[in-house]
């Protein structure tokens, strides 16, 4: 942890900023930031590249910003975005829209389709108008295999849909426009209602009876957290696919550097996740062969976060 934590923010802006001038002009046509001959390059920049870039920065914060709350809704640095079945039921969505209606509407049945996983396991949670932090968990967890188990009934029958919903499933930004940009401002708008609770996840992280002696709604905090983070999950779901890893690896790395003061620790998290997402799709994008940046992610996050857990328990 460092002395002033908040020193982190301006400088991972910064890193920010200059890794989105490098992105912009790397790319496998060859074509850099600096060429502007023809009408095509243009196009190539401002069409391709860029809405692609802003799109990776979005989802990436977004992704940041759901799994640092859902970390402090859980007090458990292992909890991610997709923990109570909002990926799964986001595919399922995408998949339906694919298999049935040629992928019209794609986005909109995904985020649908993220939504009511998140309402069905709320409800499914909810006794004598309370929900217990652990019971939503385990019912989340349910939830979450049986919609694996109708994605994976829809996977089987899908014929020759099945490539379409698989690079889904992994997740991807080879098809984003403007469109989907102005869609991922609202994760912006999202992790802003996110950090007006920054002080009362604090509090919430001590327990909730000490959360609720100390002026905390707790029931209204939690409902907040999951609908504000399943939310920004969904934008980026319906947006990028599933894209793992981001939403757990970033929050808990932020934290080990800026301590646990969400104030601090959600707009850092954001900008990294934003860092981590834009420089795993410039690599997937800039190979011979593009693959899915959630493969890219995976093989980055996995190695690292057995390495954060071994070094953990050394502790």
């Amino acid at each position: 942890m460092i002395r002033r934590p908040i020193l982190l923010i301006p400088i991972l802006l910064v890193v920010l900023a200059v890794s989105m001038f490098l992105a912009l002009g790397i790319g496998v046509s060859g074509f850099s930031l600096f060429t502007f001959e023809t009408e095509m390059i243009q196009k190539l920049l401002f069409e391709v590249r860029l809405p692609r870039i802003i799109a990776a920065v979005l989802v990436g914060a977004g992704l940041a910003a759901a799994g640092c709350a859902m970390q402090g809704l859980f007090r458990n640095p292992m909890a991610d975005p997709y923990l109570l079945g909002t990926s799964s039921g986001g595919a399922l969505g995408a998949a339906i829209s694919i298999v049935f209606l040629g992928g019209m509407f794609m986005p909109v049945f995904a985020f649908a389709g993220a939504i009511l996983s998140i309402i069905v396991v709320y409800f499914a949670s909810k006794r004598n108008g309370r929900v217990a932090v652990e019971t939503l968990l385990l019912t989340g967890i349910a939830v979450s295999f049986l919609l694996s188990a109708m994605l994976s009934f829809i996977t089987y029958i899908s014929g020759n849909n099945l490539q379409q919903i698989m690079f889904f499933t992994m997740g991807g930004l080879w098809n984003v426009y403007w469109d989907d940009v102005r869609l991922g401002l609202l994760i912006i708008a999202a992790a802003i209602v996110l950090f007006i609770f920054a002080r009362d996840m604090n509090v919430m992280t001590l327990g909730e009876e000490e959360a609720v002696h100390l002026g905390v709604s707790t029931e209204k905090t939690k409902r907040v957290l999951l609908l504000i983070s399943t939310f920004i999950t969904a934008i980026a779901v319906s947006i990028a696919g599933c894209i793992g890893f981001v939403g757990l690896i970033v929050p808990h790395i932020v934290r080990l550097i800026t301590g646990p003061d969400h104030r601090i620790l959600l707009p850092a998290s954001m900008v990294a996740g934003a860092i981590l997402l834009l420089a795993a799709d410039t690599f997937a994008r800039t190979l011979p062969t593009e693959i899915p940046v959630g493969i890219v992610t995976s093989f980055i996050g996995a190695p690292f976060f057995i390495y954060l857990l071994r070094r953990r328990t050394r502790v």
